[in-house]
């Protein structure tokens, strides 16, 4: 969905409360709870559930909670997302100054062999049992392994992307049928791969529920004031799809999101605004885009995969892909339920289905059998019901059962006041923070009497972009003088920083000066060596900052350190001022900042004092404060924005080519290093996580070297458990975006 992923722009914390489009409330669901002793009841809020809970198709957030605690993924990760090669025997690695130990299902050793291939050898434990009381066994991975990579796959795990040895080979030969009459079109006459009855449902489809869907996302854009309406192309573009002639239709442009996305109707959902794709559709034909329909010769194998031993197998890759590890880290189903046991021979290269033929894995999608410390009961009344599992491996959850409730956002903080939700996630706010003050009775401590609550990093954080294409010196953004012109800018932004911050965000959020997010494990820690402040020293390399320096002084100083850089990069200086800009370059620049036409923004506060600043040594910032999000992310992704504030996100690899390598289909910055990016690469074709770290380290040392990107903040998000009702002390301590208060859940027991 467009909608999220542009209000990401704005730098503020966005969440869907998928809940109240669904109606529904946390005060009106089904809550009983038994009695406590042997038959306690956990109850935890959440949004909207689609109710996918396999663990090949689950896409939202709240279901993929539910499938992590029935069957976890295979492989197991720390604190700050990185892979626990020997979680078997287990662990033992530094967060936060303290040592914990983590252990898993699973190891995994990777070798990088001499003519570029990559082996993963994963073993699992031999005492893995499903809830059903049937153990566990590399069958059940391998034939999991195959569904993800079958041809006809549609679920949100990419493993198939991957350059496992073979892969490509096995794939090939077979599409699916809504891919095939889409890419053919509406008056093909070759009717050899499927029949005219079904072209002409589809396109009929197309014409009628297509066009629903599509025209759901022009009424959105002309409710959230970006379109006029009827006008189809300019809401199309708004949505990322430029280039729709004037007249163009609804039909026109869900046309466009067709050949987008190959008609994959399930990859086609990301889209929607108001309405999914298959509730437009008629069912037989949403089905086209999980129909396989040979059209080739292809593997009737994965090369690169190999049965090892009765608990082990190999995986192969052509070359080293670093975010591989994590794909393999994938949930395994049970191949005697989610598949056909009669259907599988290993060494006959028949994997527990027909290839093509996912029905029986799809057939369970509602109804899931796991591992994990937790079974599936239902899922009635917006609330999804769970029982602990005494087959699990760690040992059966002290916590009998686990109901998720579907709430409101508002309900998700009342309602562990009034005793009907033991654990929620509210968006964090000051409002928030203020009414767990109000309900712990005028304290604001994190622990009260009645709420506590836990903070943790988001994955992600606020930066301020500067495009080295529109703020140089000269012709060269390259040049010693183009990025001593960019951190003079960065100087004075990197100062006023702490105070905007701490106004914006008190203390749910942190200043950080690098450009990644601290929750990542390659991110730099203070007490590493040649830690620095963003933009702290001079021209000269020397600090512009003294122990002890009060912030008037650091102000001052700041623009002392400016005008150094603006000297250098060839501005004329008298008096303290700036008088004449060198050719190339101005004696000002305007920076984009999306506050919703009204200043709410962490970073707003800080270009206010920044343009008060510049204007006191001759320099003119201009804030354009930009009230639609969409407007804001068209100017830096057009390459049109000089500088803007927005936000990145994050995922567990820290993988940065596509934001600064000089390829990269998101590097706005306009950053074009031929270290840098030998650098990227580099960090990209290794497994050796320390050799990568320092990788990173001095790719970031590159970037701020240009004066492309001021790291600005790391907020935070929340956690709050009912005091009363949960026993804190055997909650997992120190919770990052990768381990949540579920980690351990096996442990965790009610007051």
């Amino acid at each position: 969905m467009k909608r999220p992923a542009k209000l990401l722009a704005l730098g503020l914390a966005v969440t869907m409360c998928a809940g109240a489009l669904a109606g529904c409330s946390g005060n009106d669901k089904g809550t009983d709870r038994a009695e406590s002793g042997d038959g306690q009841t956990l109850v935890a809020a959440s949004n909207h559930f689609e109710g996918k809970f396999s663990p090949f198709f689950a896409q939202s957030k709240e279901d993929m909670d539910v499938v992590e605690l029935i069957t976890p993924p295979i492989l197991t990760s720390d604190r700050e997302g990185a892979i626990v090669e020997n979680a078997i025997e287990g662990e033992t690695r530094e967060y936060n100054g303290t040592d914990y130990e983590y252990t898993g299902m699973a190891d995994v050793a990777v070798t990088e062999n001499e003519d570029g291939t990559v082996d993963y050898d994963i073993t699992i434990r031999d005492d893995l049992k499903f809830s059903d009381g049937e153990p566990m066994d590399i069958d059940d991975v391998i034939f999991s392994l195959y569904v993800l990579c079958d041809p006809t796959y549609d679920g949100s795990i990419t493993l198939y992307s991957q350059p496992i040895v073979g892969l490509e080979e096995y794939r090939s030969g077979m599409a699916v049928l809504s891919t095939l009459i889409g890419n053919a079109g509406p008056d093909n006459t070759d009717f050899s791969l499927w029949t005219e009855e079904q072209q002409t449902a589809f396109w009929d489809a197309v014409e009628d529920g297509g066009a629903k869907f599509a025209q759901s996302i022009v009424d959105y854009c002309v409710e959230e004031g970006l379109a006029e309406e009827g006008d189809v192309a300019t809401a199309a573009a708004n949505w990322a799809y430029d280039g729709l002639p004037a007249d163009a239709t609804a039909v026109d442009f869900f046309k466009a999101i067709g050949a987008a996305y190959d008609w994959s109707f399930s990859a086609m959902e990301a889209e929607a605004a108001t309405e999914s794709l298959a509730s437009c559709l008629p069912e037989d034909v949403y089905n086209y885009g999980t129909t396989g329909v040979s059209t080739g010769e292809s593997a009737d194998h994965i090369a690169g995969v190999e049965r090892t031993g009765d608990y082990s197998m190999r995986v192969k890759t052509s070359e080293i892909a670093a975010n591989t590890i994590y794909q393999l880290g994938y949930y395994v189903g049970a191949l005697h339920y989610y598949g056909d046991e009669s259907k599988y021979d290993y060494d006959n290269h028949q994997f527990g289905f027909e290839k093509g033929d996912l029905s029986t894995v799809r057939a369970k999608t509602t109804e899931p059998l796991g591992y994990g410390p937790y079974t599936y009961k239902e899922f009635t009344n917006g609330t999804v019901y769970l029982d602990a599992n005494p087959e699990y491996y760690k040992g059966e959850p002290k916590i009998k059962h686990l109901n998720f409730l579907e709430s409101l956002e508002d309900d998700k903080t009342v309602g562990i006041e009034s005793g009907t939700i033991d654990v929620s996630d509210p968006s964090y706010s000051d409002e928030v923070r203020k009414q767990i003050t109000e309900y712990n009775g005028g304290s604001e401590e994190l622990e009260g009497d009645v709420i506590t609550m836990r903070l943790y990093d988001t994955l992600g954080y606020g930066y301020i972009g500067i495009s080295a294409d529109n703020v140089k010196v000269g012709s060269d953004p390259a040049s010693e003088q183009s990025k001593n012109l960019r951190k003079a800018i960065g100087t004075i932004f990197s100062v006023y920083r702490d105070e905007a911050i701490d106004s914006y965000y008190g203390d749910t959020a942190t200043v950080i000066n690098y450009p990644i997010s601290e929750t990542s494990w390659a991110s730099p820690k203070v007490t590493d060596d040649g830690y620095q402040v963003a933009y702290s020293s001079d021209v000269e390399g020397n600090p512009i900052y003294t122990e002890g320096m009060s912030t008037e002084d650091k102000y001052a100083a700041a623009k002392e350190a400016a005008l150094g850089y603006f000297e250098a990069a060839g501005y004329t200086v008298e008096n303290g001022k700036l008088t004449a800009a060198p050719e190339g370059a101005k004696l000002g620049y305007q920076v984009n900042i999306g506050a919703n036409g009204n200043g709410d923004h962490p970073s707003f506060l800080l270009l206010k004092n920044a343009a008060d600043a510049f204007a006191e040594i001759g320099f003119t910032l201009t804030v354009n404060d930009i009230a639609q999000a969409a407007d804001l992310y068209q100017t830096y992704q057009s390459g049109t924005a000089e500088m803007w504030c927005a936000a990145w996100t994050a995922t567990a690899d820290p993988d940065n080519y596509q934001l600064y390598h000089s390829k990269g289909t998101t590097n706005y910055y306009k950053i074009n290093d031929a270290e840098l990016d030998d650098m990227i690469i580099a960090a990209r074709q290794s497994t050796d996580q320390t050799y990568r770290k320092g990788l990173y380290q001095a790719a970031m040392e590159i970037i701020m070297d240009w004066g492309v990107e001021v790291p600005v903040y790391q907020r935070s998000d929340c956690y709050i458990f009912s005091t009363e009702r949960v026993n804190l002390d055997t909650l997992t301590p120190d919770l990052t975006p990768f381990w949540d208060w579920m980690n351990d859940i096996e442990k965790l027991e009610m007051n």
